[in-house]
C-alpha cells in the first residue's frame, strides 16, 4: 500500500514539474509551425521512351536583380526572417551539411565531394597589410583572411530544363533537370574593379529525392501573407519566376552569346521561347 502511495505521489510530482516547465517556457509564436518541415515531395513518374515524341533541352537564367525575382535574393540575413532563408542560403547550408549531391557539370556526370568543395571555397586568402606606427615606421605583415559564403554575391541561378511532349497525355511538359548557383567575379586592377565574368559554383540534380525534399520543406518569402508562403518546389513547378533563355540543344553545342550579342541575342532568346511554347499548338490541325 505504501509503495502504491509513493508511486502515485511521484507521478503527480513529475506531472506538476512538466506542467510548470511548459507554462514557464516562453513561446516563439502563438501556434507551432511544422507543416512545411513534414511535407514530402511529389514523386515524378518515369516515362516510357516510346511515349516521348518530342524533346528539347533548354538552358535559362534567373536574375535576382529583376524586381519579380527579388524573393530569391531576400531576406539577406544569414539566419533568415520568420524561419525563412533566401534561396542561396537554403542550397548552401544543405551542401555544407551533405544533404544534397553536387556535380561539376550540367550533365551530372562528374560528382563533387561536398566537404572538399566547401573547404576549397572557404579557403583563406593571403593578403599583405601595411602597418604604420606613430613614428611613421612602415611594416608589412602577411595575414590570412578566411572567406565566407555570402548570399549577396549570388545574383543569378542557371537552370537546365527538358521540354517534352508525352503522347499519352498529348500535352507539353517541362522538368528542371539541374540547377547551378552563380557568382560574379571581379578583378582589382590599379584601384579599378573590373568585371571578368560569371562562374558556376556547382550543379545540383533537381530530380534527386534529396534535392526535391529540400525544396518542398523550405518556403520562399513570395507574398505578404506569411502564414501561407509557397515552397521552393512550388516556385519551380509553377514557374513563378522571370527568366531568359541562354541556350538550347543544337548540333553546334553553342549558346546564344556564341553567335549573337546585344539586342539580337535578346530577340533570339525570345524567339526560342516562343517557338518552344508553340510546339504543342502546332501538333493540332483545325
Amino acid at each position: 500500500m505504501n509503495r502504491l502511495v509513493a508511486i502515485a505521489l511521484f507521478m503527480s510530482l513529475v506531472s506538476l514539474l512538466a506542467a510548470q516547465t511548459v507554462e514557464n517556457a516562453e513561446p516563439k509564436h502563438f501556434y507551432q509551425r511544422h507543416i512545411a518541415k513534414e511535407r514530402e515531395a511529389f514523386v515524378f513518374p518515369l516515362l516510357r521512351e516510346s511515349d516521348v515524341v518530342w524533346e528539347q533541352m533548354v538552358w535559362r537564367t534567373i536574375d535576382f536583380r529583376e524586381k519579380f525575382n527579388h524573393f530569391f535574393y531576400y531576406p539577406t540575413e544569414r539566419r533568415g526572417v520568420e524561419g525563412r532563408r533566401n534561396f542561396a542560403y537554403v542550397v548552401w547550408d544543405a551542401v555544407v551539411a551533405g544533404e544534397i549531391p553536387i556535380y561539376e557539370d550540367d550533365e551530372l556526370k562528374i560528382p563533387l565531394d561536398n566537404a572538399a568543395f566547401v573547404e576549397r571555397f572557404t579557403k583563406a586568402d593571403t593578403i599583405i597589410l601595411e602597418i604604420v606606427d606613430d613614428e611613421e615606421n612602415y611594416e608589412y605583415k602577411t595575414v590570412l583572411v578566411p572567406k565566407e559564403f555570402i548570399s549577396d554575391e549570388m545574383l543569378q541561378i542557371r537552370l537546365k530544363e527538358s521540354w517534352y511532349i508525352d503522347k499519352q497525355v498529348t500535352e507539353q511538359n517541362v522538368r528542371i533537370m539541374a540547377m547551378s548557383l552563380t557568382k560574379e567575379l571581379y578583378k582589382d586592377h590599379d584601384g579599378d574593379v573590373d568585371y571578368i565574368g560569371t562562374a558556376e559554383l556547382f550543379w545540383i540534380p533537381m530530380q534527386s529525392p534529396q534535392v526535391r525534399r529540400l525544396m518542398v520543406r523550405n518556403e520562399a518569402t513570395w507574398q505578404q501573407n506569411i502564414a501561407h508562403q509557397p515552397s521552393w518546389e512550388d516556385i519551380f513547378i509553377n514557374r513563378m519566376f522571370n527568366s531568359y533563355v541562354t541556350r538550347f540543344s543544337n548540333r553546334f553545342n553553342r549558346s546564344i552569346l556564341d553567335y549573337l550579342t546585344g539586342t539580337e541575342a535578346i530577340w533570339e532568346s525570345e524567339r526560342i521561347e516562343s517557338e518552344i511554347l508553340n510546339i504543342s499548338q502546332d501538333m493540332w490541325e483545325y
